[in-house]
């Protein structure tokens, strides 16, 4: 009779079997990761370059880490950093990657209020970051943080991407590259003249705020919140059709006839084939909204960090920020939040390695 232990053993060894043929099988090679942790003291703030908006990252306790990706040939320097509770505290790791098996992807950057055509509904609409002037501190955002990042990036990198809500349409398949056509110069000059056609045709008129609300005695509180929620998007405030164009990427970006747009309606598996069949094994992740469709869209780390090495840019994106003037203290709640499962970079820390 085999002891507790002893079966503990059996098991330990059967399941390393098992890993190490699944790793073979892949051809993968595998490498021992020496965990050793060094305390770094007085450390600076992290995502500290645009504080308005992300406040830094501070923490009592911050450790360094050794190489973690070491890619054959790297040209590409990106420190990142995630957080553990067992650790207790966050852990710094340097990575050396290749660039031309990276894609810089940008999530869902709706061209909303940004003189294209689509706008926030008058008086009660809601989209994006929900009001005017929220769109428009995430349009600066853009210019002023992912666009220049994009520009130093682009000329590196295998591929910049963007992903956008709505299905396939005939508009933007002409507009912008996909995973199977890139138009031409005259294509792209027709979709524009079409896009804004499309997009000017709705009255981007809804209903106002109600004004009587029916209540129970024994639940106002829960009839109050049925009849007028803290977000509704739908015909009633927004009008009917608002979500049925051909969504724009930003006029904020400059974008670029072989950047490639992804549509978020064909789902994650058709993304996967098409970054692969590219050769990409690494993503640089950018863009709206931290805590919403950044996490969990088509092109968000949920999905992407199950088959490529996943670094989310941090001051590359901006969180929803109701009841508040500024986005900065839940875009550092959410990307610490998601600190703690994924890598998180930022745009000082992503240099070119140039040889001697």
């Amino acid at each position: 009779m085999f002891g507790s232990r002893d079966l503990l053993f059996g098991l330990f060894f059967t399941f390393s079997l098992i890993l190490n043929s699944q790793l073979t099988n892949a051809g993968e090679e595998i490498r021992v990761y020496h965990n050793t942790l060094k305390k770094l003291k007085a450390p600076s703030p992290l995502l500290a370059d645009h504080p308005e908006f992300i406040q830094p990252i501070e923490e009592l306790r911050r450790f360094e880490a050794p190489l973690l990706v070491d890619d054959e040939g790297a040209d590409l320097s990106v420190r990142a950093w995630r957080f553990s509770y067992n650790a207790r505290g966050i852990i710094e790791i340097p990575n050396k990657i290749r660039a031309d098996k990276t894609a810089v992807i940008m999530v869902h950057p709706w061209g909303i209020d940004d003189g294209q055509g689509w706008k926030t509904p008058e008086p009660a609409g809601a989209a994006d970051f929900c009001t005017p002037e929220k769109n428009h501190l995430a349009g600066r955002h853009t210019r002023e943080v992912i666009d220049p990042f994009l520009k130093r990036s682009r000329k590196d990198v295998a591929l910049v991407m963007y992903s956008l809500i709505g299905k396939v349409d005939p508009i933007r398949k002409k507009l912008y590259r996909t995973f199977d056509y890139n138009p031409t110069k005259t294509e792209r000059e027709q979709a524009r003249k079409d896009l804004a056609k499309q997009l000017k045709s709705l009255p981007y008129q809804g209903e106002p705020l109600p004004n009587r609300l029916t209540l129970s005695k024994e639940q106002p509180v829960i009839d109050y919140f049925k009849q007028f929620s803290g977000l509704s998007a739908g015909d009633r405030f927004n009008g009917k059709g608002f979500w049925n164009v051909p969504v724009p990427v930003t006029s904020d970006v400059t974008v670029h006839d072989d950047d490639v747009l992804i549509f978020d309606q064909e789902g994650y598996e058709p993304l996967k084939k098409f970054l692969k069949k590219e050769g990409i094994r690494h993503v640089l992740l950018t863009g709206y909204a931290t805590d919403m469709c950044f996490c969990k869209t088509t092109a968000g780390y949920e999905n992407l960090s199950r088959d490529f090495n996943v670094f989310l840019v941090g001051d590359a994106s901006l969180a929803t920020f109701p009841a508040n003037s500024s986005p900065k203290y839940a875009t550092n709640a959410h990307i610490s939040f998601a600190s703690l499962n994924h890598l998180i970079t930022q745009v000082s820390w992503i240099k070119k390695i140039h040889s001697d």
